[in-house]
This record gives structure tokens, sequence and C-alpha cells, in this order.
């Protein structure tokens, strides 16, 4: 799998998913399969790859337990059978009777589960015009941050509304992460205004080059996603960019870019920790000399 001069080829897959698990799981496939004829290695999918439902009724309807989910079995058997790393951005799993996790999951080209990741951030928030979203409502936040070292690197997972706490980024990154993943399904709205400037933001800011797989276009359940895969190096650059329509992505990945870059810009180096002083909740009162009072 590693190449001798240590660079690999990824594949970013965009998706526009549906409501039906099988749906999904036949379009994702085909455009894997794409991926693996191009000649990647590595393959990552977007947010949500096996459903896009806000009704909570047909979504804790539709999914199911991990041992039990049809698509992650399917893309186990699509790992072992083009012989690549398989990073599934994210599928909807049901952990209890009330709660799903958004999680991600890397396999290996046996067809093996070797890094898990659950969304830490939960995408609550109301937009303009209406639009609102209420994450927590379904999905269990996870609590930690995940790392998998693959052939050529060490990746640190993400998904997505984390992409908007460069905390998580710099843990990762100073944890030896020097590939930032986002499969993503940002909303057209914040996607337009912010998707490009945060992905560049974090490999900036970390040295690292970040892979995002994202779903794009108009989806079945009413929401409408920005799309915009995005493959970023670690000087900021945009090596590669899909539009809005489902598709597939390769681009050449060096990790030496990443020494480079930070040899350039060492700021994982500079990092301080400091306290924070606050203002006092009553001002004292400053008497100056010569002050009539």
């Amino acid at each position: 799998m590693t190449r001798s001069n240590g660079t690999f080829r990824a594949g970013l897959i965009q998706m526009r998913s549906r409501r039906s698990p099988q749906a999904n799981l036949d379009d994702a496939s085909a455009l894997i399969r794409e991926a693996a004829a191009g000649g990647a290695h590595y393959v990552q999918t977007p947010e949500m790859t096996n459903i896009m439902e806000l009704s909570r009724e047909k979504l804790f309807a539709a999914i199911a337990p991990e041992e039990n989910d049809i698509c992650l079995a399917r893309f186990r058997e699509l790992a072992r059978q083009h012989k690549l790393y398989l990073h599934i951005g994210s599928l909807a799993i049901r952990v209890s009777a009330e709660k799903a996790a958004n999680r991600s999951f890397v396999i290996d080209p046996r067809g093996e589960i070797v890094a898990r990741y659950d969304k830490i951030h939960m995408f609550d928030v109301d937009l303009a015009g209406g639009e609102s979203y209420r994450e927590s409502n379904n999905f269990r936040p996870g609590e930690s941050a995940v790392l998998v070292d693959l052939p050529w690197a060490r990746f640190g997972l993400t998904i997505c509304y984390d992409l908007r706490f460069p905390a998580l980024y710099r843990a990762l990154a100073e944890a030896g992460a020097t590939v930032l993943t986002i499969p993503a399904a940002f909303t057209r709205q914040t996607g337009e205004a912010h998707w490009h400037t945060l992905v560049r933001a974090r490999a900036i800011e970390n040295g690292s080059f970040v892979l995002a797989a994202a779903q794009g276009g108009a989806h079945e359940n009413g929401r409408e996603t920005f799309g915009h895969s995005l493959a970023v190096d670690p000087w900021g650059r945009i090596i590669g960019e899909l539009g809005t329509e489902p598709g597939v992505m390769l681009v050449e990945i060096d990790p030496a870019e990443v020494a480079a870059a930070r040899g350039k810009v060492p700021s994982l180096q500079h990092g301080r920790r400091f306290d924070i002083i606050e203002p006092l909740a009553e001002p004292a009162h400053l008497h100056v000399v010569g002050d009539p009072a």
C-alpha cells in the first residue's frame, strides 16, 4: 500500500445522501469503486453516508446498531476487495433506544475496523430564513478525540461542525496528526460563508493536510448542503475541490510537505499555556491627585 517515496493517493467521495440506507449504500459503493479504479490508497466518504433524515421517527426506523448495520458490513467488504483504507466519514448508528451516534469508521485493507470516532460537537443552531437544527435531540456526542496511524501518516478524525472548534485540531496536531480529516454535511448557507476559510485555517494553523469529503446539493429530506469537497495542503493551498454534484476527487498527498511547512512556521513548538486575568467586578475608585473630589 505504501509507495516507496511515502506519498499516497487520496480519493474524496462527494455524495447527496437520501433517506434510504440501501440507496445510499449503492451510491457510495459505486463511487468507492470508481476511486479504487483511479488508484486511490485511501478513500473518504462524507458525514451521514448512510442516511439524511430530519424526522426522528423515520431516522430511528431506518438505522441499526453497529453490529447489524448493512452499510458498515458492505463497506468492510469493499475495503477488503479493493485492498484500500476506507474512511467512512460517518454513519448514523443506533446506540440506545433514544440516541444514535454520528460515527466515523476507518477500515483497513483486511476489512478490519482500526478506528472509530463519535462526533464531539453537536450542530444545534438556528439560521436565518427559518432553518433550525438540533442534532443533540437524536445524537449522543462523543467524548474523545481520535488518532489513527495509517501507512503514510497519523490521521486525526473529526466530523463537520467540529471544524468550528480549533482547539480540537490543535490537540490532534500536538499529538502527532499530520493529516486532519473533516467529512462534512455543511449547510449551503453556512458553507457559502465559512467552509473554505475554516478548512484552510485548520490546515494553516496546524501545518497539516486537510481532507474533507462533503455532501452536496438538495436532499430528499429538504435540506441543502454546500458540497465543495476540499483537499488542502499544509501551507493552506487548495489542491483539490469539487462543486456541488456527487463525484470523486483524487489527489496526491506527500506527507513530507508537513515537515517543510512546520519548519517555516513552527507554531506547534511555540504554543504556550497562559492565565486569563479578568476585570474586577466592581472597578476600584481611582483618586487623581488634584481632583476636586
